[in-house]
């Protein structure tokens, strides 16, 4: 997915925001940048890091035809798994019932000093495709 234009931050390296197969949008790690710059926002508390994590990656899913909405799986990367409750408060203000699939993980360390990236799995939107079924 090109960036320009879409107000998305460039990516910080070699990779797409995201590449679709068929009715599935794979989107790479979203990390907290700011937009404009593409600056990572490692100043942020892990709550604003994870806000700023979902607007962008809510961004990406958008110009690929999807939302957070569609969202079926989602990859967690912590720096520090103290961090974790704190990321999982903001986490549940932006996805709804049922929740997308989820792996939550401790790295040793990401770009830029941030606490926290995420990836997702989509379905893109479609009037005639049934709605995702949760199983428990």
């Amino acid at each position: 997915m090109d960036p320009e234009g879409t107000g998305l931050p460039r990516p910080v390296g070699p990779y797409s925001h995201s590449m679709r197969a068929g009715d599935l949008v794979f989107c790479a790690g979203s990390m907290p940048l700011d937009r404009s710059t593409s600056r990572p926002l490692a100043e942020l508390d892990v709550r604003d890091q994870t806000r700023a994590v979902l607007d962008n990656l809510n961004a990406v899913l958008e110009a690929a035809g999807s939302s957070l909405g569609e969202v079926v799986r989602t990859t967690v990367y912590l720096a520090d798994l103290d961090d974790y409750a704190g990321m999982n408060e903001v986490y549940r203000e932006y996805f709804g019932d049922p929740v997308p699939a989820r792996a939550t993980v401790e790295v040793s360390r990401l770009i830029g000093g941030i606490a926290v990236e995420i990836d997702a799995i989509a379905t893109v939107r479609s009037d005639t495709e049934d709605k995702k079924e949760e199983l428990r």
